[in-house]
């Protein structure tokens, strides 16, 4: 008898330590009492009825991500292309996600696929190819409406990939080419055309320095002939005023009036005029005689 209770609580033990249930964070469990929808589990601990309730299904409350492969679509001009999507969502009520729908990750990918058929058929090649957004947003609000009765979330759809057909896909790739190849001859010529600017600006410059040189060695040889000139008018003003103040005889003068004929003779004029003071030559050189004379 004794070994028997021992076993009884031991059995007990272990149908209680059974169903016991410790729900983590950002998990719900959905627990069937009879086959029947019962209640579900929040996070923290839980136990269960032995024998009557079960865990139906373990639901995370993460937001989740998938990548559906490749998806063939037709636009309207009648190409054939291949799209990938990328879905991520988010389970909003255990409830519905575990009764609404039987698998439910399959369940999204064909209404994806379908959904990306309707939207691209609408458009045509060069439309689809740059209207990522415009398909992301489209797609995104008619999944999150359809999934919202199996409990799930869309938050946001990401079409990967769009692989056109190998023939566009070279046109495209020599279009790119064609493309790349004339922006580096309108930067090589806008570098050519910036060169020459910068050339001309610099022969400009040189030019308007080796002209402002010129300009100020004329001005200075013009001021170094004006001072020159204005000095010889000054010793020949000073000479002048000198010999007022020595106030000279008229044999003086006429000694002077000879030394300026004779600078004048010595020029290559070929006609003098001789005032009429100094015609007289025989006077001249007499009194040029007795000056000398006094001065000695």
């Amino acid at each position: 008898m004794l070994i028997l209770f021992l076993i009884l609580i031991v059995l007990a033990l272990v149908i209680l330590i059974a169903n016991i249930a410790i729900v983590p964070q950002a998990y719900s469990y959905v627990v069937e009492r009879l086959g029947v929808y019962y209640t579900t589990w929040e996070a923290g601990f839980h136990f269960k009825t032995p024998f009557v309730t079960r865990i139906a299904k373990k639901v995370s409350l993460k937001e989740q991500v998938v990548d559906f492969k490749p998806q063939p679509v037709i636009t309207r001009d009648n190409v054939t292309m291949q799209i990938d999507t990328v879905v991520f969502f988010q389970i909003t009520d255990p409830k519905l996600f575990t009764y609404g729908v039987e698998r439910p990750l399959s369940a999204i990918e064909n209404l994806s696929a379908t959904t990306l058929r309707n939207i691209i058929g609408d458009m045509e090649l060069d439309h689809t190819l740059t209207s990522r957004d415009t398909i992301n947003t489209k797609i995104t609000a008619i999944l999150d409406e359809a999934t919202d009765k199996w409990g799930i979330k869309v938050n946001r759809v990401e079409v990967k990939n769009i692989i056109p057909p190998a023939e566009i896909q070279d046109a495209m790739e020599k279009q790119m080419k064609a493309e790349r190849q004339r922006r580096e001859s309108i930067l090589r010529a806008e570098g050519e055309k910036k060169s020459a600017i910068l050339v001309a600006e610099g022969e400009k410059e040189s030019a308007i320095l080796r002209a402002d040189a010129v300009r100020e060695q004329r001005i200075r040889e013009a001021e170094g002939e004006a001072q020159a000139l204005m000095t010889v008018q000054k010793a020949l003003a000073d000479s002048i005023r000198l010999l007022n103040d020595a106030a000279p005889t008229d044999k003086v003068l006429a000694i002077k009036s000879l030394e300026a004929l004779q600078k004048v003779a010595d020029g290559k004029a070929t006609k003098l005029i001789i005032p009429s003071e100094i015609q007289n030559l025989t006077g001249l050189l007499a009194a040029a005689k007795e000056t000398v004379t006094d001065a000695k």
